[in-house]
Order: C-alpha cells, then structure tokens, then sequence
C-alpha cells in the first residue's frame, strides 16, 4: 500500500515501511527552512508527498513528530561528545575542550536537529523517551564537570559539580546559539566561536580557583566528587 500526492504535482508514493522515515526527513527540512516553530503537520505531509492523514499512520500529530526528531538529536549528539570526551584522555582540559568544541559543531552542523533538541517548545519530561536521551547527553558533561570538580587543591572550595555542569553547558548553549550556527544575521566576532568558548570556560574555571593546566589535570584527584543530586532534564531541579 503507497500514498501518493494529489494528481497535477507528480507520481511520488512511500510504502509504507518508508513512510515514517520520509516524514521525519521532510520535517528535518522544514525545520531547517523554516525553524521548529514554522510548519504544520500537513506542511511535512505534503513534503513528504502523501496525504493530511498518512502522517497519523505513525505520529499521533507534530508534536510527536518533532518529538521523534529531538530524541534523534540527542542520540547523535551524546554520540558526539562522548568521542569527544574519550573519558578524559589525554588529560581532563583537554578532554574538555574537545567537548567544547563538539558541541559547537554539532549546533552548526545540524542546526534542523538543535532547533528540535532546544527550541521546538516541546516539554521534554513529558517524553519518558526524549527525557532519557536528552539525560545521556547531558551526562557527558556532567562527568567532564565532575573530572574537573575533582582536579581542586585540598581545602578550596568548589561548587557543586551539577551546578558547574549546568554553568558550563549554559555558556556552550549561548555560544552555539548567538555565534556558532552559520546565522547571516549574527554579529560578527574577531575570533571564532570555538576560541570565544574555550576563553569564557577557562576564565569561569580559573575565577572558581581551578588549576587549567594540563599537567594539573593529570594530578590525582584530592577525593571524590560529590555526588550530583537527583534533577529533571538536562539537570535542572524537579
């Protein structure tokens, strides 16, 4: 069994095994086109080249559509930091600032994908499965944060390393979302987004008291981290 377009805009059919896929790659480009927040369900029908209802065959309307599409997102973009990170080989700075600069990637490279992941509007905790693949992504630099917590001299302070983490991944987000995705209409920087992150991450760690040097970050750890508490996704608090 195929949809098909109405007669009079050309012979293009989707078995039905193909059609889920063939609507999220059509959503992909409106995403792309438009932003996650301009286009109907009927918008990916018709790009995708079946009828109004086809769609309902496999998503019950476009925010689990979109849904489907952020979850996606996030599986590839846990995939990209977790080679990144390389659980902080050679040494954490350096681990550190690959994962930086994945995430910078990643945002440029599939902004269709991060419009989903981050600006869609659509609730992630209310997605048991978006939730637990948006949790894994997060956790990658949760555990950078906590690598980091541990590199503190005995007797300074250190903040949470679920606060650092979440500080961390804030100025990456705002990085990624101001400079780092290809916008024409961006203001235009001396230096690239990646060289703007790489500073802001090293004056926050070194303004908190942390040793940024490599040869710091091969040290042993003064004890363990503390222990994250218990939030929603991408950390925040319940």
């Amino acid at each position: 069994m195929s949809w098909r377009k109405e007669q009079g805009r050309g012979e293009r059919g989707y078995h039905h095994g193909n059609l889920k896929e063939a609507l999220l790659q059509a959503a992909l480009g409106l995403i792309a086109e438009k932003g996650a927040a301009g286009f109907t369900f009927a918008d990916a029908a018709r790009m995708a080249g079946v009828s109004p209802a086809a769609p309902y065959r496999h998503f019950r309307d476009r925010d689990e559509l979109l849904s489907s599409i952020a979850q996606r997102g996030f599986e590839q973009f846990e995939a990209m930091l977790t080679q990144a990170w390389d659980d902080g080989r050679p040494d954490t700075v350096t681990a550190f600032e690959r994962v930086g600069k994945a995430y910078l990637a990643f945002a440029r490279n599939e902004p269709a994908y991060y419009s989903a992941m981050f600006e869609s509007g659509i609730p992630v905790d209310s997605n048991p499965t978006l939730m637990a693949a948006s949790e894994r992504a997060f956790a990658i630099i949760r555990a950078a944060a906590e690598r980091l917590a541990a590199m503190t001299p005995p007797g300074t302070p250190r903040p949470p390393a679920m606060m650092m983490a979440l500080h961390i991944w804030s100025m990456a987000h705002g990085v990624a979302s101001l400079f780092g995705r290809g916008d024409a209409a961006r203001r235009k920087l001396p230096m690239s987004p990646d060289e703007l992150l790489e500073a802001e991450v090293l004056i926050y760690l070194r303004g908190l008291g942390f040793p940024t040097d490599r040869r710091a970050s091969d040290q042993k750890p003064a004890g363990p981290p503390p222990v994250p508490p218990a939030g929603g996704p991408w950390g925040t608090p319940k």
